[in-house]
């Protein structure tokens, strides 16, 4: 269903790790009296963010329920392992999972992938959040696998990371509630998408003012220019030629 009045503001969630400074600055380019206020969540929140409609839309991580809401995946992040930077597995370009086997692999309660099966040794608790995890990397505890997005994010001087080729990805989409697919939105959905600011998918173009109607239709139906013939020619005046004088007489010098 798509909102019949123009909401005074676009509220546009997002969850660490993206950064939506892009969308923003186009939004601001193209609709400058639409203020865009972003909402930051995290990933578990976003989902009931969305449907008690504290955010028009949201950059989330997949999965989302698709009988609630609508999403257009954009991309699929490398999955890395934090570790300081004097570890072992820094010798190479890319680790896997049972390279990891004997490392205690910090498992925060707001962590993103979906494991089957969690790797490496279980620490003795979980740390609350992922900035907390970093710290306890970063004292020698054990190490992280996270989205790169998120190890970016909460980058230490002291720390690097690795790809782990095997490990669960994470997909960024922009989620909305399906009920709820306002003009705005539809608005933002086109940004995201690179579509052109005079692309009107999802908008019915304006009509034109009735002052333009009456201009565009006196244009079609200008009359002729003085003198000039738009119909067949007369049996006088105007359709006459100079044969008429062709009857007189030449005068001789």
């Amino acid at each position: 269903m798509t909102g019949s009045e123009t909401p005074s503001s676009f509220r546009l969630a997002y969850v660490p790790g993206v950064t939506p400074a892009k969308w923003v600055r186009i939004w601001g380019e193209r609709l400058p009296d639409i203020p865009l206020h972003l909402v930051s969540v995290t990933a578990a929140d976003a989902p009931g963010v969305l449907a008690d409609g504290a955010a028009d839309a949201g950059f989330v991580r997949l999965p989302v329920d698709r009988s609630r809401f609508s999403a257009i995946p954009l991309y699929t992040e490398t999955t890395v392992a934090v570790v300081p930077k004097d570890h072992l597995v820094t010798a190479a370009d890319e680790v896997t999972l049972a390279e990891l086997a004997d490392e205690i692999v910090l498992h925060p309660l707001d962590e993103v992938l979906d494991w089957e099966q969690r790797p490496g040794q279980p620490a003795l608790e979980r740390p609350a959040t992922t900035a907390d995890a970093v710290e306890l990397v970063a004292a020698g505890v054990g190490v992280l696998i996270v989205p790169q997005s998120l190890a970016r994010l909460h980058h230490r001087r002291d720390l690097t990371y690795r790809p782990v080729t095997d490990a669960p990805v994470s997909q960024v989409a922009l989620s909305w509630p399906e009920e709820r697919t306002t003009d705005m939105v539809e608005d933002f959905i086109g940004i995201v998408r690179g579509r052109t600011p005079n692309s009107t998918r999802g908008r019915k173009a304006p009509e034109p003012q009735t002052g333009q109607r009456r201009a565009e239709q006196s244009t079609t139906r200008r009359k002729p220019a003085p003198g000039k013939q738009t119909g067949r020619k007369g049996r006088s005046g105007a359709g006459r030629t100079d044969s008429s004088r062709r009857g007189r007489p030449r005068r001789r010098s």
